[in-house]
């Protein structure tokens, strides 16, 4: 490609997602302790839970298995990063999205663990090393179990808690990364813990729904501050999950007005509240949704393995309208499919690039792109069934890492972009 018809900034960030929990292994939080309680249950439910995703037939086995739903070793990620890291720099990723473990660093209320406080430093700098650029994720969704036995956070009096830990985060780690997503899905989090309750701690009220929500508006305010006290070029944000909703009947008054209603609360209500706290806007983008009236009603085909309407080019209206409201960077910070055959998964990357190569044509500033996610891993309650990952991770022999074929087209056509 020629410089005259290069799209992609020198800039751009291209690299892949993780998340601790889902790929360390070995962690003790509030996520550990539910999945022990609740494997049993989740195994013996699986049938009528799952029985209606496209393959049923061939992941029933495992999903009816206790062993599924218990993240136990992960993948070995703690102990194996820097293979992990040269894999990345194989695809051609000049940048990584991990998270930061807080019960490894604080296991105990206001007792730091030096050595997993080094480890993490040790980590940031193997990727530095090799020149791929840190994007570090404070929040995750697990939290030390002594802060849930608290009441993690529903009380707003527990950010006390949270402004120690970014302090820290901040103190250990500041002059080594330049970007820093507070808080992952905000709105997932409190929707599945708090409102519909099928994650711990599994309560259904939208008042304690509610009140989470708040809370976390107000944690990323304080990291915010926090941060930029430390450092004032860092870059901030939130990975918001967002949504491209649209009407159904585009010319109908309902279908379009609950639209613009669904797209304020899921979309933009939380962005609204930190408008003058974030650099640049984070978005997991996964779903379009069409509403007739109050009913999602989406096409039957085409479909992931867990079910979910894939339509990848709705990341460009969606990239449009964020920018539209918010005029602010944006990084896509998850994306991705459950693909265990990696049959689809190219489709989904091809179609994504042009959705991001339409934003920028136009205008949009979209500053980086990392695929959800970078290995196959342990997938909140479906549990290990699902397959995210660029990289095929055989837990049943030595953690084998095996690319997959969408990754390498992926990484020939960043090295045509870049």
């Amino acid at each position: 490609m020629s410089k005259k018809a290069k799209i992609f900034p020198d800039t751009f960030l291209w690299g892949a997602s993780t998340a601790s929990h889902q790929v360390e292994g070995n962690t003790y939080n509030q996520w550990t302790v539910w999945e022990l309680e609740h494997a049993a249950e989740l195994a013996k439910t699986a049938r009528q839970r799952l029985d209606w995703v496209p393959v049923w037939d061939e992941i029933k086995h495992e999903a009816s298995d206790p062993e599924n739903y218990i993240s136990g070793k992960g993948v070995e990620h703690y102990e194996r990063y820097q293979l992990d890291f040269d894999i990345l720099k194989a695809l051609n990723m000049n940048s990584f999205r991990f998270g930061i473990e807080w019960s490894r660093i604080e296991p105990e209320e206001g007792k730091w663990d030096a050595r997993e406080v080094e480890h993490y430093r040790t980590y940031i700098l193997e990727l530095r090393r090799r020149k791929i650029r840190p994007v570090l994720n404070i929040w995750h969704w697990t939290m030390p179990v002594w802060l849930t036995n608290m009441g993690g956070l529903e009380k707003g009096a527990n950010l006390k808690y949270w402004q120690r830990f970014v302090e820290k985060i901040a103190k250990e780690y500041g002059d080594l990364v330049d970007y820093v997503i507070t808080v992952n899905e905000p709105n997932v989090y409190a929707t599945h813990s708090y409102i519909i309750g099928i994650w711990p701690p599994q309560q259904k009220s939208v008042i304690k729904g509610a009140k989470v929500y708040w809370n976390l508006v107000r944690a990323h305010k304080q990291a915010y501050k926090i941060l930029k006290g430390h450092r004032p070029d860092m870059q901030i944000g939130i990975a918001a999950q967002l949504a491209n909703i649209q009407a159904k009947r585009p010319r109908n008054l309902v279908d379009v007005t609950v639209t613009q209603v669904m797209r304020y609360l899921w979309n933009w209500w939380f962005l609204r509240r930190i408008r003058n706290h974030q650099d640049f806007i984070g978005i997991n983008y996964y779903f379009t949704d069409y509403y007739r009236a109050n009913k999602r009603q989406n096409p039957k085909l085409p479909l992931s393995d867990l079910g979910w309407y894939m339509e990848p080019e709705g990341l460009y209206p969606l990239m449009l309208r964020t920018w539209a409201h918010f005029k602010k960077p944006i990084l896509i910070s998850e994306n991705g499919l459950a693909d265990k055959d990696d049959e689809q998964r190219q489709w989904w990357l091809e179609q994504t690039v042009v959705a991001m190569q339409r934003a920028l044509s136009e205008g949009v500033d979209v500053a980086g792109y990392f695929h959800w996610s970078l290995l196959d891993n342990f997938e909140w309650a479906y549990g290990w069934w699902p397959k995210f990952g660029l990289v095929h991770i055989d837990r049943e022999n030595g953690m084998k890492r095996t690319v997959r074929p969408s990754a390498k087209w992926l990484a020939d056509k960043i090295k045509e972009l870049s």
